[in-house]
């Protein structure tokens, strides 16, 4: 099985690597005793990030999540990499491909298939509902004085 690999890491920031997107299907996430996702690589614990997690999938050609599920607390974005298919959220299936952002709140019952003819690659990011950086985006960033050095 693959494994993520630390690339960097200060005060400040952790870097990591999950490695090539294509080769994303050498990763399996165990999720429960007898119920493995081929695939499926969760980063928030390597990066220790604080206010979300974040994985990566693939979806072979024909395959598909297997199931519906929901969230206790937690809101999440599919972004789509690569590939096209099918987003299923509380019985109303639309398409999804490249470039394609879905958000389902906790209760939102979801599921994606790949009926494309090439795997689909996402990123998911979970994050708790309600506790947005909501307006403020861009504005909160600072941009300093001091030189970059390369």
């Amino acid at each position: 099985m693959k494994e993520i690999k630390k690339q960097s890491e200060g005060k400040n920031y952790s870097a990591i690597t999950v490695g090539e997107m294509n080769k994303l299907n050498e990763y399996v996430l165990n999720l429960a005793p007898g119920v493995d996702i081929p695939g499926k690589v969760f980063v928030g614990s390597a990066l220790q990030t604080t206010g979300c997690d974040m994985s990566f999938q693939m979806f072979p050609e024909g395959s598909e999540s297997g199931f519906l599920h929901t969230h206790k607390l937690n809101e999440e974005v599919y972004v789509f990499i690569k590939g096209q298919g099918e987003f299923q959220v509380d019985g109303k299936v639309f398409p999804i491909a490249e470039g394609s952002v879905v958000r389902v709140s906790p209760n939102g019952k979801r599921s994606v298939r790949n009926n494309g003819k090439e795997p689909i690659i996402m990123i998911c990011i979970q994050y708790r509902v309600g506790e947005s950086v909501g307006s403020v985006n861009a504005s909160d960033g600072q941009i300093l004085e001091d030189k970059v050095n390369w």
